[in-house]
């Protein structure tokens, strides 16, 4: 059976024109990869057969804006996890965001989510690559890596309810292509189990450094080095640049901490709020 993903936007639609009287209604049912003509009957959208929402229904839906709902084989089930701290796919004019305990995990202001990692993808991949994706979130990167024309990507998630979230993201669905491999499991620890210069590129989005400061310190940084093939790219996603300590400033500190690791080349990225580097 089809899955039908709808948030606020595409449910106002379908009220306005149940309202108006209309017999049927163009959304997009997929979070704006496509879209397509949907019945309105007895004042109700009509999915398919198994699955129609009322008017109230609707409503529900309008006024949660920051969420995503999943309906299938009858069922409304907002698209989250709650098992441990609150993980959710958030909509926008776009592909959808990773939202984990209130922090979004992309850069989307003025911007979409996949463009945005896509952008990141293009600073280190070539094509031909084989690409390590740390820290992957929704695989938007990997992806982007993968149409690049990189031969092979490794993408790492540390996170189950990532994972969970992802595999019913329609925006995720190319991870399954030949070529691109999921693991699940610490960045930290699966990179020391990897090769010397087994790889052309690496992309590393880490959550943010008071959740994960190992994957921000000289020793990943070697790691990532150690299996960098000779002239190898590093795109680091750092984010807004802060000031942790009086006179410097955190992306200094993490320049200084990759030209130590052996790196050179190191650059700011601002418009990406990251760095590049060269091995």
């Amino acid at each position: 059976m089809p899955d039908y993903y709808l948030h606020s936007t595409n449910a106002l639609q379908a009220l306005e024109a149940i309202a108006n009287g209309q017999s049927s209604v163009k959304l997009s049912a997929d979070l704006n990869i496509s879209q397509q003509d949907f019945t309105l009957s007895d004042k109700s959208l009509v999915l398919d057969d198994d699955n129609r929402l009322s008017v109230t229904e609707l409503k529900k839906i309008v006024k949660k804006t920051q969420r995503i709902y999943l309906c299938s084989d009858g069922d409304m089930e907002a698209l989250e996890d709650r098992s441990s701290g609150y993980y959710k796919l958030v909509p926008t004019n776009g592909s959808p965001l990773l939202e984990i305990s209130g922090v979004k995990m992309h850069i989307s202001k003025g911007t979409d989510p996949f463009v945005s990692a896509s952008a990141m993808a293009q600073q280190a991949v070539r094509k031909g690559d084989k690409v390590l994706d740390c820290c992957g979130g929704l695989g938007y990167a990997a992806i982007a890596a993968h149409r690049l024309g990189a031969s092979e990507v490794l993408t790492i998630e540390l996170s189950p309810q990532v994972m969970g979230l992802r595999a019913q993201n329609p925006w995720s669905q190319d991870l399954k292509k030949s070529g691109i491999e999921q693991r699940q499991g610490s960045s930290f620890e699966l990179i020391k189990t990897m090769q010397a210069m087994s790889f052309d590129a690496v992309i590393h989005d880490p959550p943010r450094f008071s959740l994960a400061g190992e994957l921000y310190s000289e020793e990943f940084y070697r790691q990532i080095f150690r299996i960098l093939r000779r002239n190898g790219r590093l795109f680091h996603y750092t984010g807004n640049p802060h000031v942790v300590r009086k006179g410097s400033s955190f992306v200094d500190g993490v320049i200084k901490r990759l030209q130590a690791a052996g790196f050179k080349n190191v650059k700011k990225v601002p418009h990406l709020m990251g760095v590049s580097a060269q091995n």
